[in-house]
């Protein structure tokens, strides 16, 4: 549900979206208007111009719509019958294919005006839009091409975005914002500092890990299960496909429909997976467990696979190979809520270690009207919601409630953390479900020598490896602390005289599992410390004939410089990377 402030920018940008269609409708005649909703950052609208436009109308337009913001005083509403309707946009294919869906799903058709624009509209605005933004609030900031409804069988039209905030000022934030995440975008970064790789031989949304990226990926995954192996989780392992009657029994054959991979065998159809649930339930289905095992918890990171559209994957963020750190817990509906806690706990953890724990919040994420979009009784469906919020509530977590963002099969707590720009991720995820123990008719038996239905609550802390990568890229700016950096000591010999003395420090580095590289080139001293603060090493650890004989080691870091023993060193660092340190 949205706070009156959420809604009233929310009503601003969707405002704006139609004082952009009144604007280019007036710049170019003959341009059909389709659809223009707000969106997170502004606005956007589809148009089918009759000949191409540029970035470089948007200036224009911009002007336009500034102008025409001065008249634009109140809106005003009517409902019209589907001819009328009809009638009206009779020039307009989009507005017409609108108006039938409106019809057939029994909704009032309704028209709103401002100034000198009528749309097809459900709603949704400011009063008076001459008066309640301002226009050094808005901008126009680019060009894009996008399918009709999002159908790449359906024409292309011209999307125009927008920015919009409150105010200037926080437009010009947003701004600055945008510009530093371009500094650290994990689609450049992520391959200059050679961490991984995207082949178009491979294929789209299928990103391979280089060395360097592979140690990040697996210095994450064993911290994963470093907070995980005290309390009670067991790891398992499944493979990547399985028959079709799995999913079709687990409903995502259902749900998930042509993003599912298709395997032909030489006698048996089978999927990869899109998800690892299902696997999990036949873990354990082939026990015998009773309520003093309860719960029981597995923990996997496991690949699973979705054949995502190829307009809408980007670097690590949005991939066709997905790994989740991925546990499922088996439990009675008495253990949910003490089960839950435990996992807010190895979130907080998690999050508060890469520095991301300020300002987090969580989106209790419930089902919508429709129904017939989820599995499960309303009973089943009201237990699990209610639960949830229970828990938010004892946990005294920041959360609020957001409707349609459930889960086919259940209710979910959706963790939000900002980066260290301010941007919001959503991260970490709980997931509460009673309907695959009723599909695939799993139990336990109770303390009365009964059969009980378990729960099963999902979570994902990371929620997947290959996307919190990007996030970590981005949120570091590839500057990662000690104990993630994929090399921690950079060795620099001054020349060749020191070089022995330097491999004679790489031993006992080696010793420590401390990771290391020594640059043996014939490149200047700077020239060898400017390569290092490019691949962002964390320590320079330099060494001339004054660290030769002092039997010492002078190691620079990114903000200060030490000078110390080898055994001082190896102690600084080990500290540093046992602590986690930022």
């Amino acid at each position: 549900m949205l706070s009156p402030m959420e809604t009233n920018i929310e009503n601003k940008r969707h405002t704006l979206a139609h004082l952009l269609a009144s604007a280019v409708l007036e710049l170019y005649p003959n341009t059909k208007n389709t659809i223009g909703p707000a969106i997170d950052n502004g606005f956007y609208y589809d148009f089918e111009f009759p000949s191409p436009i540029t970035d470089s109308d948007l200036e224009k337009i911009e002007k336009k719509m500034k102008d025409n913001l001065s008249s634009w005083e109140k809106f005003s509403h009517e409902e019209k019958t589907k001819e009328e309707a009809e009638k009206y946009f009779s020039q307009n294919p989009y507005k017409l294919e609108l108006i039938n869906e409106i019809v057939d799903k029994g909704e009032k058709i309704t028209f709103y005006t401002c100034g000198n624009f009528t749309d097809l509209c459900r709603g949704g605005h400011t009063e008076n839009p001459a008066k309640e933004i301002t226009t050094d609030s808005f901008k126009l900031s680019r060009i894009a091409g996008a399918y009709w409804r999002g159908d790449e069988k359906n024409k292309m039209l011209t999307r125009i975005y927008g920015l919009a905030f409150n105010t200037k000022e926080e437009l010009e934030a947003y701004e600055v914002q945008q510009e530093e995440a371009r500094k650290r975008d994990h689609k450049i970064l992520g391959p200059a500092l050679k961490l991984f790789t995207l082949s178009p031989l491979i294929g789209s949304g299928l990103p391979l890990m280089q060395p360097k990226g592979m140690v990040i990926r697996k210095e994450i995954e064993d911290f994963l299960w470093q907070l995980h192996k005290g309390k009670g989780y067991s790891r398992v392992w499944t493979p990547h496909i399985a028959k079709e009657a799995l999913y079709e029994t687990s409903g995502h054959a259902a749900k998930f429909g042509d993003e599912l991979f298709r395997v032909q065998g030489k006698e048996e159809k089978f999927i990869m997976k899109p998800m690892n649930c299902p696997h999990h339930m036949q873990i354990f289905a082939d026990n015998q467990f009773s309520y003093k095992d309860m719960p029981v918890r597995y923990f996997e990171p496991a690949t699973i696979y979705r054949d995502e559209k190829s307009g809408q994957l980007g670097g690590l963020t949005r991939v066709r190979a997905i790994t989740q750190d991925d546990g499922h817990l088996f439990c009675a509906v008495s253990q949910i809520e003490e089960e839950a806690g435990v996992i807010v706990d190895i979130i907080k953890k998690f999050y508060e270690t890469f520095g991301m724990i300020d300002e987090y919040f969580v989106r209790l994420s419930l089902r919508g009207e429709d129904k017939s979009a989820y599995l499960g009784s309303d009973e089943v469906w009201n237990k699990a919601e209610a639960t949830l919020k229970n828990i938010c509530e004892t946990k005294k977590l920041p959360y609020k409630e957001a409707k349609n963002e459930a889960a086919f099969y259940g209710p979910k707590l959706d963790f939000m953390f900002k980066d260290a720009i301010g941007r919001e991720w959503q991260l970490a995820t709980i997931q509460c479900d009673f309907n695959l123990p009723e599909r695939f008719n799993l139990s336990f038996v109770n303390n009365k020598g009964e059969k009980e239905r378990p729960v099963v609550i999902h979570r994902a802390i990371s929620g997947s490896l290959e996307r919190f990568m990007g996030v970590l890229i981005e949120h570091f700016a590839g500057a990662f602390p000690l104990w993630l950096s994929p090399v921690q000591v950079k060795i620099v010999p001054i020349g060749e005289n020191e070089i022995e003395y330097a491999k004679s420090f790489t031993s006992l580095l080696a010793e420590n599992d401390i990771r290391y590289e020594i640059d043996e080139s014939n490149e200047s001293l700077g020239k060898k410390i400017r390569n290092a603060k490019m691949e962002k090493v964390p320590y320079v650890a330099v060494i001339g004939k004054k660290e030769v004989e002092s039997k010492r080691v002078t190691l620079e870091g990114r903000t200060e410089k030490f000078d110390l023993s080898l055994d001082e060193t190896i102690s600084k660092l080990a500290k540093e990377i046992k602590e986690k340190s930022l």
